[in-house]
């Protein structure tokens, strides 16, 4: 598990090497075993007075795609360094007004074992065509588990740091550890929804 003071030493870490013109506003860093999130404000693009919804998107849509293209190897050279430090994959987004953009970014396998009660669940949920296979269904009970019980899971991770600082204070521990320091991550498959194509930049 990655503690506070862990991601703490990776945002700061980000904060410092981005280049100060990349984002507006450095809005998040996320990390888990595999990949780190790095998410930035864009500025929003100027329309005509009384512009339809449409046409905000479409301008909202361009600006982000122009921000994509234009920061491309920036954002490669800072994410190569970071892949190098940390032993994770990093991955991109951006807002810009009140819309959040991911670009490609990792879809990393979980392989689990099921009950059949279990799987008849998931069987439902696909013979409903609320998701096309059972991988779909059980990713759809995770992101519905993290959109109802937000408080509970946020309290579980706290409760899970405090045992982590205990056993950081044991015998024969190393209490300045950092993401880097973990074991090599599992190899994750690239997301490859974007256009068909597998991850191509960071």
């Amino acid at each position: 598990m990655i503690t506070s003071e862990q991601s703490e030493k990776l945002r700061g870490w980000f904060a410092g090497r981005l280049p100060d013109d990349l984002f507006e506003t450095l809005l998040d860093v996320t990390v888990d075993r595999e990949e780190i999130t790095v998410i930035g404000r864009v500025p929003e693009p100027r329309t005509t007075a009384g512009a339809s919804d449409a046409e905000k998107r479409a301008a909202v849509e361009g600006r982000v795609q122009e921000f994509r293209e234009r920061t491309r190897d920036e954002r490669v050279a800072v994410a190569r360094e970071a892949e190098d430090r940390y032993r994770r994959k990093v991955s991109w987004g951006v807002e810009c007004g009140s819309e959040r953009f991911l670009f490609t970014h990792v879809a990393a396998p979980v392989m689990t074992r099921l009950r059949q009660p279990e799987r008849q669940v998931l069987d439902t949920l696909v013979a409903a065509g609320v998701a096309r296979s059972r991988s779909d269904a059980l990713a759809w009970c995770v992101r519905l588990v993290q959109r109802h019980e937000d408080d509970w899971l946020s309290e579980l991770r706290d409760s899970l740091e405090a045992v982590h600082r205990v056993r950081a204070r044991g015998p024969g521990s190393d209490s300045d550890s950092s993401p880097d320091t973990g074991d090599a991550p599992e190899k994750a498959a690239p997301d490859t929804s974007e256009n068909g194509a597998a991850q191509e930049e960071s």
